[in-house]
């Protein structure tokens, strides 16, 4: 009995399997749907090419100034918040100007002195009653002391030391009440970030391009970086470092930013985008459309009866995730992004829409 049952069974299994299965390449049975994919549009647009992938950068103040006391002294008054944005001239501290003063005063007074006893001389000397010697010296006494006040009226406004440029100051580096010792004793350090520059480096292969670009026109430069709020600062490519690092094969380069939002800072990391010109009325695709085969990259296109056709492409650059397509593809045809792997050329298919705005309008270099 078991034998009986059993051989009924195996047969109905196979029944089951050549009516119901089929082989890997047959064609869908009429009303099945097709295979699910994602499609996307191609687009023509113009595209920037960029150095990909985009260097990392070193924000640096665009000068920095390092303030010392010019004359020794004990610091009466700090006029400035440690961090606070200063301009050019800005009154930022007060050295004891009394020892100046007492100085000044003093060395006025033997000007006065010594002029009395030139003009004396000056007269007896045009009635040959004194020699030429002792005109000289009297002269020579009066001017050093005009000399040595001219000397104490600086030293007097060397006790206000201001703001050398315009710029953020740091932490301070000695109070009121410290006696300074000039100009051994460092105060304070102030970066100027309006402008401010952006250092990074670049694979040698690129400096001929970037010089024949430069010599045509500005390159732009975008920073960005991560936690980034608001649109991505721009700037300009202003220096190229005049030899390649032998050790890294790398050449330096400076882009000035006007960072008036004071988004950039010293010391920050940036990814840096330089635009070398503009790829005009490219056709671009997702890069998620472009598959590699045996024979090179391919695209799944899909035609009017909803079937695919594998279409051999050429590409180009990458941009935010999107593809030139310089040969094989049209801008406004249809490509699959998503489920190539369950596709056969002529493959029916049923068409859906990522959850996305639509292609990005631009692209970048290798």
């Amino acid at each position: 009995m078991k034998n009986f049952t059993f051989i009924p069974m195996v047969l109905a299994v196979a029944a089951a399997i050549l009516t119901g299965g089929c082989s890997p390449g047959a064609k869908p049975a009429a009303g099945n749907p097709g295979v699910p994919v994602l499609v996307a549009r191609s687009i023509e647009t113009n595209v920037p090419v960029q150095i990909q992938p985009p260097p990392v950068g070193h924000v640096t103040p665009y000068s920095t100034v390092t303030v010392h006391s010019q004359i020794q002294g004990m610091i009466s008054e700090v006029h400035f918040q440690e961090g606070q944005e200063v301009k050019k001239g800005d009154l930022l501290f007060t050295i004891d100007p009394r020892p100046a003063q007492a100085a000044l005063a003093h060395d006025q007074a033997q000007l006065e002195n010594a002029e009395i006893q030139f003009a004396r001389e000056q007269k007896l000397f045009e009635q040959k009653l004194v020699s030429q010697d002792e005109y000289d010296t009297s002269k020579a006494t009066r001017d050093s002391l005009a000399a040595t006040v001219e000397s104490d009226k600086l030293n007097l406004s060397y006790t206000e030391i201001r703001a050398p440029i315009d710029g953020v100051t740091g932490g301070l580096q000695s109070y009121a009440g410290n006696v300074v010792k000039a100009p051994d004793d460092t105060l304070l350090t102030i970066n100027q970030i309006h402008p401010i520059y952006v250092a990074f480096a670049v694979p040698e292969q690129y400096l001929p391009e970037i010089r024949a670009e430069m010599r045509q026109h500005t390159l732009k430069a975008e920073a960005s970086f991560q936690n980034m709020k608001g649109r991505s600062p721009q700037g300009e490519l202003t220096f190229i470092n005049n030899t390649v690092d032998e050790t890294t094969g790398t050449i330096l380069l400076k882009a000035t930013f006007p960072n008036e939002n004071d988004a950039l800072w010293p010391g920050q990391f940036v990814s840096v985008s330089l635009t070398f010109s503009d790829l005009t009325n490219a056709v671009v695709v997702p890069a998620q459309a472009v598959q590699t085969g045996q024979n090179g990259e391919y695209i799944y296109a899909v035609k009017s009866d909803q079937t695919v056709e594998e279409r051999p492409v050429t590409i180009g650059i990458t941009y935010q995730d999107e593809t030139v397509v310089q040969s094989g593809l049209a801008a406004g045809e249809t490509v699959v992004t998503d489920g190539q792997l369950r596709l056969t050329p002529g493959a029916r298919v049923t068409l859906k829409t990522a959850d996305q705005s639509g292609p990005a309008t631009s692209a970048a270099a290798p």
